[in-house]
């Protein structure tokens, strides 16, 4: 069989259909994939475990979806089969976010979190239809390509995937979400792949399952213009609640509810703040400001719609600047709270809070750190031991710092302890001045000058008014009993929490989970079971991409929690490293591709059986021919297994820079060079695990479809374990230096197991 590219106007066209198949399946899992997240964020609670369930899960049976395709080449009307997973995968998505809304209040108790397992199941059960047929589908397209063009038709499916990836996230993260809802979203690559079900059945001479597709994209589109689908299922997901506004930000879902008056604003399913929460407005600007009353600069990082900006005023502050990141947030709360930014002394940031900490030349009598619980890796930046020595170079001679963090309610947890542990020790580190304090939340003060537990007389000596923070509340809170029960719980041994170790972040998760019954149920044992049964027979090329793609997924995960410790989290550059990482994919494939020679380029050569009429089909029977088999493999073998080698050495190196780029100043120069070099890291890992994927494929391709099914399905499955563990266990568990070298230990054993075997030396005549 030849590799040699159809050149008749019929092949051609062929191509092009099958590409803009691949094209609108990389758009759609794309888009969906981040769309659902977002949902399921909302639905489950907004924490890193979450988003690693549902990353790992669709991860998982996408390789499942692209392991069942491995017999698709003997399907009779493939180009049909491939039509109607186009209109199932344009379809799909819709309905999954009407489920999730419709049901989840149905399933698990309003209001109340959902467990861990019970998560799992409800993530995997939800993703399953979808990721199955968007996997099979893929190992389908490389049976079409694979039919005219052999070997590289298949390699030509990787890339015009990661095209369609690259024109879905960029569509996605910086149009469409501006503009449009969740299912306004999806309705986008729901016509595109219906449009090209509609060109795949055509050519198929499927009329009727054409007229389909066109149909349904006409229904798509009239749906979307006259129904407000958004309203209408967001209304099921929140019964009883008056819904004053919802739109997509960059940074998530926003959702404003309003009842009897009390504006509640939740982002991707975390309550960011409340009106009315006169408890934590109060304690959150008090206990700093009691410590600090003659202040006149003040700078509160998030918090502020709540009521917290406006609160400080009730001391003699010449300027608060109140730092927030979501444009969106500012949006809704001058619309719905313009009482809390309208005094003029109040100046708003639209920024990065930790960005702007690291920028400003400005210094502040009191750092007030007003943000939701460390429950992602973005929001544990904020509780960093250097987070905390970036705010000591902003803050004035004997300024404060104020932060809270879990909620004691007369009783500390193991759990709990070594979260406020991790915490009160990393703030020691900058601050020798530390102050515990166990009100409704557990709020931290640090300073270089003294502190001062008599917080009520403070108050009351500037005359200041407050609901709750008089002196009965506060004996209450601060009491013997209290503050002894909090100080022994201080006493427990935890790390410390560092940008490239976030400890307390795995603490958080600790807590989090303890507060339900987890355990192992029937479905847990039966997938760890097949997981652990696939893992043992891996072998040879299967390996190395398993390892390519635990590798891919783990290091860029690196790559986006160092860009965001050292640059911010401002949304549209992380999105152009993940669109650098896509692109990076697709040109080290094009390249691997464009490095084969068409009729030597790995593949077996092949000759008919005596007997047999030569065929183009993938049936075309193949003998491998004895000479050519060693000096076609060998040196591609080669090529691969240099790649996993090069990968290894870029783990490695990445444990080197990531510290050093920590260690530059805070100059928009340094900025500027640190965000150019974190883009060319991630172009560079994305070369590399792009170009493996031909070059495995054309070792493994024997005419049929199955090495395809086998590399894909090994390249999901590694990817699978890099996001489930890399994020939610092995970064906060062993950092990040040790998760690049456990890496790399496994990137050098593809490495090896890729290396071609000697071949045997040839029998002496006798």
């Amino acid at each position: 069989m030849s590799d040699r590219k159809p050149t008749t106007p019929a092949a051609a066209r062929e191509r092009r259909v099958v590409w803009l198949a691949v094209a609108a399946l990389g758009v759609s899992c794309v888009m969906t994939q981040l769309a659902l997240m977002r949902e399921l964020l909302g639905a489950f609670g907004g924490n890193e475990l979450v988003l690693g369930l549902v990353l790992g899960n669709w991860l998982l049976l996408m390789g499942i979806g692209a392991w069942l395709g491995r017999t698709s080449d003997k399907l009779q009307n493939p180009r049909a089969v491939l039509a109607v997973a186009q209109i199932l995968l344009a379809l799909l998505p819709l309905a999954q976010v009407f489920l999730l809304r419709a049901l989840r209040n149905v399933l698990f108790v309003r209001g109340a979190e959902v467990g861990v397992s019970e998560t799992f199941i409800s993530v995997l059960l939800l993703l399953l239809p979808y990721c199955l047929v968007a996997g099979y589908a893929l190992t389908l397209a490389c049976s079409l390509l694979a039919r005219a063009e052999g070997a590289g038709g298949i390699g030509q499916v990787y890339v015009a995937d990661s095209i369609g990836s690259i024109g879905g996230g960029v569509l996605f993260s910086f149009v469409l979400v501006r503009f449009l809802d969740h299912a306004g979203i999806l309705v986008c690559p729901a016509v595109l792949n219906l449009l090209a079900a509609g060109a795949m059945s055509f050519r198929a001479g499927d009329k009727l399952l054409s007229a389909l597709a066109g149909a349904l994209a006409g229904a798509a589109v009239a749906a979307a213009i006259l129904i407000d689908l958004d309203a209408v299922s967001t209304a099921w997901q929140y019964p009883g609640q008056r819904i004053v506004a919802r739109a997509n930000s960059p940074y998530g879902k926003l959702l404003v509810t309003e009842s009897d008056g009390q504006f509640d604003f939740i982002e991707n399913g975390l309550p960011l703040t409340s009106t009315r929460d006169d408890q934590h407005v109060e304690e959150a600007v008090h206990y700093a400001m009691a410590q600090r009353p003659e202040a006149r600069q003040v700078l509160l990082v998030g918090g502020g719609i709540s009521g917290t900006a406006k609160e400080l005023l009730k001391y003699n502050v010449r300027r608060v600047d109140y730092v927030e990141l979501d444009p969106q947030i500012l949006e809704f709360g001058r619309k719905y709270l313009p009482e809390s930014l309208a005094d003029r002394r109040i100046h708003v940031i639209n920024t990065d809070g930790r960005l702007f900490v690291k920028q400003t030349g400005e210094r502040y009598d009191v750092v007030i750190v007003d943000v939701p619980e460390p429950a992602t890796a973005q929001l544990n930046r904020f509780f960093t031991v250097e987070f905390l020595a970036e705010v000591k170079r902003v803050l004035a001679p004997d300024g404060v710092v104020s932060f809270s963090l879990g909620h004691y309610e007369n009783y500390v947890s193991p759990e709990l302890a070594r979260m406020l542990t991790s915490a009160c020790r990393s703030l020691q580190q900058s601050f020798p001045n530390a102050l515990v304090i166990p009100g409704g939340k557990v709020f931290f003060l640090g300073s270089d000058g003294p502190l001062y537990a008599g917080i009520a007389k403070k108050i009351e000596e500037q005359g200041v008014k407050t609901k709750m923070m008089n002196r009965h509340y506060l004996d209450a809170m601060m009491s013997l009993d209290r503050m002894a029960d909090l100080q022994n719980a201080l006493a427990q041994p935890a790390a410390l929490n560092q940008d490239f170790n976030p400890a307390l972040y795995f603490y958080h998760l600790r807590h989090w989970m303890s507060q339900f019954k987890t355990g192992f149920g029937a479905i847990h044992v039966l997938l760890l079971a097949c997981l652990c049964v696939y893992l043992v027979r891996l072998r040879g090329t299967a390996f190395v991409l398993f390892a390519s793609g635990f590798a891919a997924t783990t290091l860029e995960i690196v790559l986006l929690l160092a860009f965001q410790v050292l640059c911010g989290s401002v949304y549209h550059q992380l999105g152009i490293i993940v669109t650098v990482f896509m692109t990076g994919l697709a040109t080290g494939a094009w390249l691997a591709n464009r490095g084969g020679n068409p009729r030597s380029n790995g593949m077996l050569e092949c000759r008919e059986e005596p007997g047999r009429a030569p065929t183009p089909s993938l049936h075309h029977s193949i003998t491998p021919t004895t000479p050519s088999l060693h000096h076609s493999i060998t040196p591609i073998a080669k090529h691969l297994s240099l790649l996993a080698f090069a990968i290894a050495a870029y783990a490695i190196l990445l444990a080197l820079l990531l510290p050093l780029l920590n260690r530059l100043g805070d100059t928009a120069a340094s900025l500027l060079f640190i965000k150019a070099a974190i883009a060319l890291l991630t172009l560079i890992l994305a070369v590399l695990v792009g170009m493996q994927f031909p070059l495995a494929n054309r070792l493994e391709f024997d005419g049929t479809v199955a090495g395809a099914s086998r590399l894909y399905t090994a390249d999901f499955v590694g990817a699978f374990l890099g996001a489930m563990l890399a994020s939610a266990l092995l970064i906060p568990l062993i950092g990040v230096t040790r998760v690049c070298l456990l890496t790399a230990a496994l990137s050098l054993a593809g490495g090896a197991v890729a290396l071609p075997a000697k071949p045997a030396p040839p029998p002496s005549a006798a």
